[in-house]
C-alpha cells in the first residue's frame, strides 16, 4: 500500500512526512525543498489483539507500543504543486507522474493561511487554504483529463466500432489504477451517450473527475495549527461536510519523536500525553508543556489519525491476524508476528490467498481463534480477526 502526501510548497509536507518516518529529508520554507520523490515507511495504528490473549506480541514487520500495533506501508512525499501543475508549471507532470501508483493521497495544507498558493511567504492569515484544497483537486482532475484525452479521437472511433470503451480507456488509466468495471460504472453513473465521438469537453472532465475521486482519495491534513491564525480557517473548512479534514501539527509529532528516539520521552505516536523520563534543559521543558498544552486540546497532534483515517475510513481497510487455537507463536517462537491489511468484506478464503498461494488453493477451512469457532472459505472477516487456516 502506498500513501502519497500532496500539496503545495511549504505548507509542510516535508515535516509531516519527516514525522512519519523518521527519514532525513531536506525540510525548508521555500518552494521546492523537494524535487526527487522522498520515499519512506510510516504505520497504521490499531489496539493490538496480543492484550486480549494476555501476550505480548512480537512483529515480524513493524512495531508494537505499550499494545498498540504499528502496520508497515509505503510513504511518498513528492514536490510541491502550483497551479497549472497539469501544464508542467514548476515540474509539475513530473511530481504528479511519482503519485502514479498511490491508493490514498494526504494533501498537506497550510491552515495558517501564512504561504500563497506558489508556497511563498505571505501575512498570516491573508491566503485562503480553502483555494489550495480547490486547486489541488483541479489539478488532479485536469491531469486525469490529459491522460484520459491522449489519443483520444483515435480511441473514441475505436469504441464506436467495437462498443468496448470502458476496455479501451481500463487499459489506457491502468498506471492510475483505473480498471474497466470502473470506467462502465462511471460512465453509467454520468449517463454518458453510447458514442464516444460525441461526448463534449466538460463530459470528458466530469469522467475524469469521478476517475480520480475513485482511485485517488484524499485526506486533508489541516497543518500548522498550532499557529493562533489556524483556527478560524480550519472551522470554517471543517464545516464543508465532503471533506474529511484532520487537525494537524506535524512539527509537534516530529518533535514528540525525535524525544522518544533520544530516551528523553516515552511517548505512543497518536497518544494523547507522554511521561518524561530523561533529563531536559529548560528550553527542552517548556517546549514538551507547550505540546502538551497542545495535546490537551485536540487530543492529538493528528499525524497518526491522518494515516489511520486514509488507511482505515477511506481505504476501508481492516487489519486480521494469522493464527492457532492452540498455538499464537511462529516456529521462531515470536507471538502474533504479522499483521495483514485487507479490504472490509475479505472472505477466509481471500485471507488464505493473501498469507500465501498454496494455502489458498488447499483450503479447507478457518478458525476463529477468539471463538475458536470453524467457518468456511465465504465467512466474512472483522476488524480485529484471529484466524487460523486448515489447508490440505
Amino acid at each position: 500500500m502506498i500513501i502519497g502526501l500532496v500539496g503545495k510548497p511549504s505548507a509542510g509536507k516535508s515535516t509531516l512526512f519527516k514525522a512519519m518516518t523518521l527519514a532525513e529529508v531536506d525540510i525548508g520554507a521555500y518552494p521546492f525543498t523537494t524535487i526527487k520523490p522522498n520515499e519512506g515507511v510510516g504505520y497504521a495504528s490499531i489496539e493490538c489483539v496480543d492484550k486480549e490473549f494476555g501476550k505480548q506480541c512480537d512483529p515480524r514487520e513493524g512495531f508494537c507500543l505499550d499494545h498498540v500495533r504499528f502496520i508497515p506501508m509505503k510513504i511518498m512525499d513528492v514536490a510541491g504543486l502550483v497551479p497549472e501543475a497539469h501544464k508542467g508549471k514548476g515540474l509539475g507532470l513530473q511530481f504528479l507522474d511519482d503519485l502514479r501508483q498511490a491508493h490514498v493521497l494526504i494533501h498537506v495544507v497550510d491552515m495558517s493561511g501564512s504561504t500563497n498558493e506558489k508556497g511563498e511567504p505571505v501575512d498570516p492569515p491573508t491566503h485562503d487554504p480553502g483555494k489550495d484544497i480547490a486547486f489541488l483537486e483541479n489539478e488532479l482532475n485536469m491531469w486525469y483529463l490529459s491522460i484520459l484525452k491522449k489519443g483520444w479521437d483515435k480511441s473514441a472511433r475505436a469504441a464506436q466500432q467495437s462498443k468496448n470503451i470502458a476496455q479501451i480507456l481500463g487499459k489506457q488509466l491502468s498506471g492510475l489504477n483505473v480498471d474497466e468495471e470502473m470506467v462502465k460504472e462511471s460512465i453509467r453513473e454520468l449517463s454518458l451517450s453510447d458514442n464516444p465521438t460525441t461526448w463534449s469537453e466538460e463530459e470528458l472532465y466530469s469522467l475524469a473527475s469521478l476517475l480520480r475521486q475513485r482511485t485517488k482519495l484524499i485526506v486533508i491534513a489541516a497543518n500548522k495549527m498550532d499557529l493562533p491564525s489556524s483556527k478560524s480557517n480550519y472551522e470554517r473548512i471543517k464545516r464543508n461536510g465532503d471533506l474529511l479534514v484532520i487537525p494537524t501539527a506535524a512539527d509537534l509529532e516530529l518533535a514528540l519523536r525525535e524525544a522518544a528516539g533520544s530516551n528523553l520521552i516515552d511517548y505512543t505516536p497518536g497518544g494523547n500525553t507522554f511521561r518524561i523520563k530523561g533529563s531536559l534543559s529548560d528550553k527542552q521543558q517548556k517546549g514538551l508543556e507547550y505540546i502538551q498544552q497542545y495535546l490537551d486540546t485536540f487530543g492529538s497532534t493528528g499525524v497518526q489519525e491522518v494515516i489511520n483515517r486514509a488507511v482505515f475510513d477511506e481505504l476501508d481497510q481492516i487489519v486480521v491476524f494469522p493464527g492457532g487455537v492452540n498455538n499464537l507463536v511462529d516456529k521462531d517462537g515470536n507471538c502474533l508476528p504479522d499483521a495483514f491489511l485487507l479490504t472490509k468484506g475479505s472472505t477466509a478464503l481471500d485471507f488464505a490467498f493473501k498469507i500465501h498461494t498454496d494455502l489458498g488453493k488447499g483450503f479447507v477451512k478457518a478458525i476463529d481463534v477468539k471463538t475458536k469457532r470453524a467457518v468456511g472459505k465465504e465467512h466474512v472477516l472483522q476488524h480485529r480477526d484471529v484466524v487460523e487456516i486448515v489447508s490440505r
